[in-house]
């Protein structure tokens, strides 16, 4: 992201906030979930969802251990798979039903509309963590 090196991407600009490198992590995973809870919404008769817990999630964990530059590339892979199958949806498809444990019911239509509310925010946030360790680099 940037100029800033794969440590600064790492490093936390402030100790209980996520570096840019946790931010990018916690968005391909939460992409990774997001296609898995379009899948279930798809299959199964108003499925419950329950919130995720990212910090606990093992999956989560082993992307956050990657370098940055492959939890990049896996994001931007899992970003243009993700675009591809939701393209690829019909108006019944995106109608169909999941029950997020704290929303309720929701339409997969707005189930990625928080999807996207979601990815914006985190990638903000690195914007941001980038930011700030670069200032206290100088």
């Amino acid at each position: 992201m940037g100029r800033a090196t794969p440590e600064q991407l790492r490093q936390r600009s402030q100790p209980e906030k996520w570096s840019a490198h946790e931010n990018l992590a916690h968005l391909a995973h939460f992409t990774l979930v997001t296609q898995d809870r379009m899948a279930r919404i798809l299959q199964e008769e108003a499925p419950l969802i329950e919130r995720l817990k990212p910090d606990t999630e093992p999956a989560f964990l082993l992307l956050v251990e990657r370098s940055p530059e492959e939890v990049l590339t896996e994001l931007k892979e899992l970003r243009a798979q993700l675009n591809q199958q939701v393209a690829a949806l019909s108006e019944a498809q995106l109608e169909r039903v999941g029950v997020h444990s704290a929303a309720g019911p929701m339409p997969l239509r707005e189930w990625l509309e928080l999807f996207l509310v979601h990815e914006a925010h985190h990638l903000y946030l690195a914007f941001w963590r980038v930011r700030e360790v670069l200032q206290q680099a100088q």
